[in-house]
């Protein structure tokens, strides 16, 4: 089960760390965002170091869909309604921005970069298409409504966003990679203010970024309460239709589409992690009836943090943390999210205002229904009396036989059917 994308593209290699290291900056976690917050402290002439526990982007980064873009569903009518047109504003403009970096940045890449036109699409009727278009205007958007779009199904209408974009995200991190100070196979063991214990030597540092997909620092800022995660499933299909530009449901359970190449990637029958949902079988089914021509050539699952309220959490990891920042709930728009990230913690390190961070302070408010959801899981996930059980905080893992690994449904960390650790927030191999 490997990406279409690690299928098409070498990634450079970083030695370990092999001795004790100080610098002004230390980023923990090569994913995109902790890349991205290389590149751009290197811009600046920063002294930064990045440490990675296996290989750059070998984790989520690799599994996206690669949609660079400011449209994340029907979002933008709730924003508002949750935080009001200002911060809403702000979102949408940050990520516009994040867009026109990378479109900066590609033109001198070979990554597959090409503009597109997103949808997001309702097959149950306008109310709440035409709820986003007015949320889009009021914010000085110029969305428009499309009543047809060339999915193998009817819909009631989209909202476009023109000119977003899509690339190869594992080209675009090998053209960035080569000259930045990267320690891959450090795996941090120790955190504490201003130094960091790892497998080759003790970092120290005036600041760091905490960019690991999943905060692995438990004692602040509550993040094992604010967020969940959640699986996603991809197929890569040959001889399917090419569908001009990036598309996905408003609801819940509907599907996404973009292209790749000659290849239709097929996104959908996600679930929280560790509980039951369609995975490929749903997608599989669905080719079949829909494109029954089609040839798979690549499938394989991502795995997304989802904050309480649709918003990441970007900035200082909490109140009591000065010098420590973090990146995290990207809520499955990790590419536009990834460069947002970087700007703004960017700006935070070198104590320069930024525009864009009030929208996404992870200080704000956690009174939002999904925390009760959250919490419930977790207690749930105690109290279930079997084995095996989660390293991060003790929850009962689930078998999931799609994937045959064991996940946990408190927090998403998974694990190999011999143990092994695949995602975190756990930093152990499980607990028999």
């Amino acid at each position: 089960m490997n990406s279409l994308w690690t299928q098409t593209a070498h990634m450079p290699g970083f030695d370990p760390l092999q001795s004790d290291l100080k610098t002004d900056v230390l980023i923990v976690g090569g994913g995109l965002a902790g890349l991205l917050c290389a590149y751009l402290l290197s811009q600046e002439g920063v002294d930064y170091a990045l440490i990675e526990a296996d290989r750059l982007c070998g984790g989520i980064t690799k599994n996206t869909t690669a949609k660079i873009t400011a449209q994340h569903g029907l979002i933008y009518d709730r924003l508002i309604r949750r935080f009001g047109i200002e911060k809403s504003r702000l979102y949408l403009q940050a990520n516009q921005t994040a867009l026109e970096r990378y479109r900066i940045l590609c033109r001198t890449m070979d990554c597959d970069f090409e503009e597109k036109d997103a949808f997001v699409y309702s097959a149950d009727g306008r109310e709440e298409i035409d709820k986003e278009l007015t949320a889009l205007d009021r914010l000085g958007f110029a969305a428009d409504f499309a009543a047809e779009i060339p999915l193998p199904f009817p819909v009631a209408g989209a909202v476009r966003f023109k000119r977003q974009a899509q690339f190869h995200p594992l080209k675009f991190s090998a053209a960035l990679a080569p000259g930045l100070r990267i320690f891959e196979h450090t795996k941090m063991l120790e955190l504490a203010p201003g130094r960091a214990v790892t497998t080759g030597g003790s970092i120290t540092a005036k600041k760091m970024i905490i960019a690991t997909h999943f905060p692995v620092l438990n004692k602040h800022g509550g993040y094992f309460l604010k967020l969940y995660q959640h699986r996603s499933y991809v197929l890569a299909l040959k001889n399917a239709t090419d569908v001009g530009g990036m598309y996905i449901s408003g609801g819940k359970d509907g599907l996404s589409f973009r292209n790749a190449g000659d290849l239709l990637l097929l996104g959908g029958g996600g679930h929280r992690t560790g509980k039951q949902g369609g995975g490929w079988q749903v997608l599989r089914r669905f080719a079949a009836d829909h494109y029954p021509g089609a040839q798979e050539v690549a499938f394989w699952a991502a795995q997304d943090c989802m904050s309480l309220d649709g918003v990441p959490y970007i900035g200082q990891y909490s109140k009591g943390t000065p010098g420590l920042y973090v990146a995290t709930g990207f809520n499955k728009w990790g590419m536009t999210s990834a460069m947002a990230a970087a700007m703004i913690l960017t700006d935070l390190v070198l104590e320069r205002d930024n525009p864009y961070a009030p929208a996404f302070a992870p200080s704000r408010s956690i009174l939002h229904p999904q925390l009760a959801v959250n919490g419930m899981e977790s207690i749930r996930g105690l109290m279930t009396p079997t084995v095996p059980r989660c390293p991060h905080m003790g929850c009962a893992l689930k078998y999931n036989p799609q994937e045959h690994s064991w996940d946990c449904p408190c927090h998403g960390s998974r694990f190999g059917e011999d143990g092994s650790l695949i995602d975190n927030p756990a930093v152990d191999d499980k607990r028999m």
